[in-house]
């Protein structure tokens, strides 16, 4: 049997703005809003593969890792320069500037404005 993560459910202050925020810095599609009501934005990580933030009174964050190519390491790190972002090399330190990472590579790590913590590593 194979089995494939569909979505998963991303808290957010503010489902839109965090949908946004990722799909800029990470380069990813931004689909319309889902759900009965609309309340999810999702954000197409993959063909098999949406983020679906979620608008709730008290988001708790989530760690979310990515693990990329070399050129996609480099265009999202330009991004995340380019848009005054904060990143660091370690979850401890997400805003040191480094990206040296313990386990890979290259990798760096973010966070939005919820808290969620992004992750982003490169083998190359």
């Amino acid at each position: 049997m194979t089995v494939t993560l569909n979505h998963t459910i991303v808290p957010a202050l503010d489902n839109d703005e965090a949908a946004r925020f990722l799909a800029g810095v990470m380069g990813f599609e931004l689909l319309p809003p889902a759900g009965t009501h609309g309340h999810f934005r999702p954000v197409r990580v993959n063909d098999t593969l949406t983020l679906d933030f979620m608008t709730t009174a008290e988001p708790v964050g989530h760690h979310l890792a990515f693990a990329v190519d070399g050129a996609t390491f480099d265009a999202v790190h330009a991004r995340i320069g380019a848009a005054g972002v904060p990143f660091g090399n370690h979850p401890a330190t997400p805003d040191n500037g480094r990206i040296d990472h313990p386990l890979c590579a290259r990798g760096l790590f973010f966070r939005d404005a919820t808290g969620n913590l992004y992750e982003v590593m490169a083998d190359s």
